[in-house]
């Protein structure tokens, strides 16, 4: 009898997960695991704005998949994704094609622009390793020039990022740290550097707590970052942006580093292979499986599960994916052994925090606000129990983080 093909797409926190935990629900003889990733590594995504502003190397936030999966049960493909023709139930790759039986689709986000001018051309984003190393290397790049010209360009040591969310505030946390040392390094005056963050909504960080709220902006204010809230992007250029509050005439604020960090939707892969989706988000039936589809599960950035309290969407994070990936596993395998009842899913929310550099943060964690050092240790915690999670105290020990308040 012809086992049955579980192909794992991605291999972010919730593709990792779902391939971590079905190696050990299923037997090698009951079904045979495909995992197909782009590069050969997995990298920590909320460790990104780490890299992006030098504060932590590059290496530091990757490990290699094969590291962590049983190779033995998990037959791991290096390729592409192009397109899911899920009739024929086959993954489309740039260098084949694979067949499933049952697809678990975990491919992560993209950036989402809102169709802002020039933002694509002109703007740096924080979506990858080498986008973080980019925007790292040019940052630095920005700093080593800017005493070597004779007429001293101040713009070069404008920074602005647009966004306030969790992407945009943690990136300047790591920024507000750095910029001493860049200064320091390069024989800059701290005093040329300006940072500004632009945010359209009408608070940092919308939907957290308030308290914590005017903690995270009165920290970074102190270290030199400028806040225009209820501003909006208009455009990007080559020189910096144009922003307008409102119906207000835009201005242009000169910058020699723009950073986007606004806006995350699910993948384009979703829309292109036609799901039904929104901003290439497909709101899943509560096991996480589409709607008409029994044999494909979407799981992290591109699916949407609406949170009943509030009737909202669940925001994509690293937690809510891993726990649909344990899910997915665990339904998977109950289908596999020709089960029909599955369980849905339910969030538990663990709690959030927020880094604001490596010696900073502000989260709540079981109902309980917490901020400064021990919210910074505290964010060490989840950082390293995502790792022990996929790889155990092996991969803890080599990548996790240790540092003692």
């Amino acid at each position: 009898m012809r086992k049955p093909k579980i192909v794992i797409i991605g291999a972010g926190y919730g593709g990792l997960m779902t391939t971590v935990r079905l190696q050990k629900l299923i037997g090698i003889n009951e079904a045979d695991i495909v995992l197909i990733n782009k590069n050969d590594y997995h990298y920590e995504t909320t460790w990104l704005h780490e890299a992006s502003a030098g504060t932590l190397h590059h290496d530091k936030v990757r490990y290699d998949i094969r590291d962590v999966i049983d190779r033995s049960k998990v037959d791991f493909v290096q390729d592409t994704v192009v397109e899911i023709n899920k009739e024929e139930k086959i993954v489309i790759l740039e260098k084949g094609e694979v067949n499933y039986d049952y697809l678990v689709i975990a491919l992560g986000g993209e950036s989402e622009t809102f169709g802002i001018k020039g933002l694509k051309e002109y703007a740096f984003g924080i979506t990858n390793v080498n986008s973080a190393r980019q925007l790292r290397e040019h940052i630095e790049y920005q700093f080593a020039t800017y005493n070597m010209e004779e007429e001293k360009n101040d713009n070069r040591l404008s920074i602005v990022v647009g966004g306030a969310g969790f992407t945009g505030i943690e990136f300047l946390g790591e920024l507000a740290n750095r910029i001493p040392e860049l200064c320091h390094e390069y024989d800059v005056d701290f005093h040329k550097v300006k940072i500004t963050c632009v945010e359209a909504a009408p608070t940092v960080l919308p939907g957290f707590d308030p308290e914590l709220v005017n903690y995270a902006v009165s920290l970074l204010e102190r270290k030199g970052v400028e806040f225009l809230i209820g501003t909006a992007i208009k455009e990007a250029t080559p020189e910096g942006i144009f922003v307008a509050k409102g119906e207000d005439e835009p201005r242009e604020i000169k910058a020699g580093t723009v950073v986007w960090a606004a806006g995350v939707r699910g993948n384009s892969i979703i829309e292109k292979s036609g799901f039904e989706a929104m901003r290439g988000r497909v709101k899943v039936q509560p096991d996480l499986r589409v709607p008409g589809f029994d044999d494909v599960f979407i799981i992290g950035d591109s699916s949407l599960v609406i949170n009943e309290e509030i009737n909202r969407p669940y925001p994509p994070t690293a937690q809510i994916a891993m726990q649909q990936g344990e899910l997915v596993a665990r339904n998977i395998a109950a289908l596999v052994r020709n089960k029909t009842e599955l369980e849905a899913f339910k969030f538990d929310n663990k709690g959030t925090v927020c880094s604001l550099g490596d010696d900073d943060a502000i989260g709540v964690v079981f109902g309980k606000k917490i901020t400064g050092s021990k919210a910074a240790f505290m964010k060490k915690v989840v950082d390293n129990r995502s790792l022990f999670m996929i790889g155990g105290a092996g991969l803890v020990l080599k990548k996790g983080k240790f540092k003692v308040f």
